[in-house]
C-alpha cells in the first residue's frame, strides 16, 4: 500500500498558526517598543537643545545691558519677569543667574526663575565693582526620559565699556 503524501500537505494545523501569530506578535511589539525609545531619546535632544538655546538667549540678553543695568538688582529682577524665548521648554526649567564681581568677587547676586514666572532674588553683592562682572547662567530641569535632573550652564565675563 502506497501513502499518498500530497494528502498531509494540503494545509496547516492550529498550533503551526498560533506560533507563527505568536512570533509575529513579539516582533512587532519589539519594533512598537524600540520606536516608542526612539521617540523617548527625540524628547530629551529636544529639551537639551532648548536648554541649551535657552541659556544662550538669557546670556545675549544679558550682554546687551549696560553696565549700569547689569549690576542694578531691580532692573535685572524685573528683565527676568519674562522668559528668555517663547518655548515651551520654559514652562518647565528653573533658571537661576547669579553676578559677582570678577576677579575678586565680593558677595554674590543671585536671582531664580521658577517654571511660573515668578523671580526670586537669593541674594544681593554689597559691591560688584565698577569694571568687571562674571555672569552665570544655568537652567535646570527634569528630564522626560527617566526623570533625570539635567542642567546646562554657561560663564562670561563682562565688562564696563561703551558700545560701538
Amino acid at each position: 500500500m502506497k501513502l499518498d503524501i500530497r494528502k498531509f500537505d494540503r494545509g496547516t494545523t492550529l498550533s503551526e498558526v498560533l506560533v507563527a501569530a505568536l512570533l509575529l506578535a513579539i516582533f512587532f511589539g519589539a519594533v512598537f517598543e524600540l520606536n516608542a525609545l526612539c521617540l523617548r531619546y527625540i524628547d530629551a535632544t529636544k529639551e537639551s537643545v532648548a536648554a541649551l538655546q535657552s541659556v544662550q538667549d538669557r546670556a545675549e540678553t544679558l550682554r546687551n545691558l549696560s553696565f549700569a543695568e547689569l549690576t542694578d538688582s531691580t532692573t535685572f529682577g524685573n528683565l527676568l519677569a519674562s522668559p528668555p524665548n517663547a518655548a515651551t521648554f520654559a514652562q518647565k526649567a528653573t533658571e537661576v543667574i547669579k553676578i559677582s564681581a570678577y576677579p575678586t568677587p565680593n558677595g554674590v547676586t543671585q536671582f531664580t526663575r521658577q517654571p511660573n514666572g515668578t523671580v526670586t532674588t537669593n541674594s544681593v553683592a554689597t559691591d560688584l565693582g565698577k569694571a568687571l562682572v562674571k555672569v552665570d547662567v544655568s537652567v535646570a530641569w527634569t528630564m522626560a526620559l527617566g526623570n533625570r535632573p539635567r542642567s546646562e550652564q554657561t560663564t562670561n565675563i563682562l565688562s564696563n565699556g561703551t558700545k560701538k
